[in-house]
């Protein structure tokens, strides 16, 4: 048996307030503070989550990539996301009495608390950070575009304006407290990527093949269909 020197903490203090110290955290962070959502709330949280703007350059990807290729890819992604998402639902409770509601902790689970931070947090930020540029400039492209088709002889408006229209409104939703506060923004968002997908190809369809369009790879040369292919094969990839 060893003895505590004066001054010093009992383990058993320490783990007691190492905990409480995480439920506290756990009660304040945004996405683990309201355990009250429903099945269905997650369904359509994965359906925007997936099914995004970059959907819509699947056809592009697919004319780029060829009929066998592109069917081939398209698969493949498939796969790699339905076992990315088993992954992660199995790794959500792997540990017995302890959920792991946040990447980093799955990083500090795997590397250590500070090399796990270190690994994941930084490609976080990249992702995050990237995604919302993207999709700032994307849905400021996207109400310039459908303000220019509803009033076309209205006064022409900066697409820098409609990029900060855009931004605050994002600005807007993150103040909402949890996931369970936008789950209608989400339904909407889900029932919109289903519902332009859909146009998507059943426009296409319900044109079908038309006459005097060249069907092959748009590059005439080897280099030019390598890159294109590539190019093809990161638009799959952000979508």
């Amino acid at each position: 048996m060893g003895t505590i020197a004066p001054g010093e903490t009992p383990a058993s203090e320490k783990a007691t307030w190492k905990s409480d110290k995480q439920k506290v955290i756990n009660e304040w962070l945004p996405i683990a503070s309201s355990r009250n959502a429903k099945w269905w709330y997650s369904a359509f949280h994965n359906v925007t989550a997936m099914v995004g703007a970059g959907v819509l350059s699947l056809p592009y990807a697919l004319s780029e990539l060829g009929w066998g290729p592109g069917i081939a890819v398209l698969v493949l992604s498939w796969i790699i996301t339905l076992y990315t998402l088993w992954q992660m639902v199995e790794m959500h409770e792997m540990v017995p009495g302890k959920r792991f509601d946040r990447y980093h902790e799955l990083g500090q689970h795997a590397f250590g608390d500070r090399l796990g931070l270190w690994i994941v947090v930084p490609q976080q930020l990249v992702v995050e950070v990237g995604v919302c540029i993207v999709y700032m400039v994307t849905g400021g492209k996207s109400l310039k575009k459908f303000h220019d088709t509803v009033c076309s002889d209205c006064k022409n408006i900066k697409l820098t304006y409609f990029i900060m229209i855009f931004a605050s409104v994002h600005f807007v939703l993150s103040q909402l407290p949890n996931f369970n506060s936008i789950s209608g923004v989400s339904l909407a968002a889900a029932v919109m990527s289903l519902s332009y997908s859909t146009i998507a190809w059943g426009a296409s369809v319900d044109k079908g093949k038309q006459e005097g369009v060249e069907y092959g790879y748009a590059a005439h040369s080897t280099a030019g269909t390598v890159f294109n292919f590539f190019s093809a094969v990161g638009d799959v990839a952000f979508a």
